[in-house]
Order: structure tokens, then C-alpha cells, then sequence
């Protein structure tokens, strides 16, 4: 039997709501992501969170 996850919305936005406008937005999402240009912007992020990781274990 599989559980599913409790969601949290401490909004006043109904669940309903959240979950219509996530499903419009995620194709866009995806496409973005599977592009040359979101591939890019994905590795400077990763690159920044390593930095930011490193001068915090560095403190």
C-alpha cells in the first residue's frame, strides 16, 4: 500500500489553485530545463551552491 506525501499549504491560495496554475507552468518548466540555455544556467547554479557550501564548512 503506498502512502501519499501530506502536502503543506499554509496559504490562504486553495490546493485546487496551486496544483492548476503547477500543471500549466511545469510543461514550461520542463522545456526550459531540457534546453541548451537552462542546461547552462542549471551548471552555473550547481557551481554556485557548491561555492556557497564550501565558505560555509570554511567559517
Amino acid at each position: 500500500m503506498s502512502r501519499r506525501k501530506k502536502l503543506i499549504n499554509n496559504t490562504t491560495i486553495p490546493q485546487h489553485q496551486i496544483e492548476a496554475i503547477a500543471r500549466c507552468i511545469l510543461p514550461d518548466i520542463l522545456a526550459f530545463y531540457e534546453s541548451e540555455e537552462g542546461q547552462k544556467e542549471f551548471e552555473e547554479w550547481i557551481t554556485q551552491r557548491k561555492e556557497m557550501t564550501e565558505q560555509e564548512k570554511a567559517e
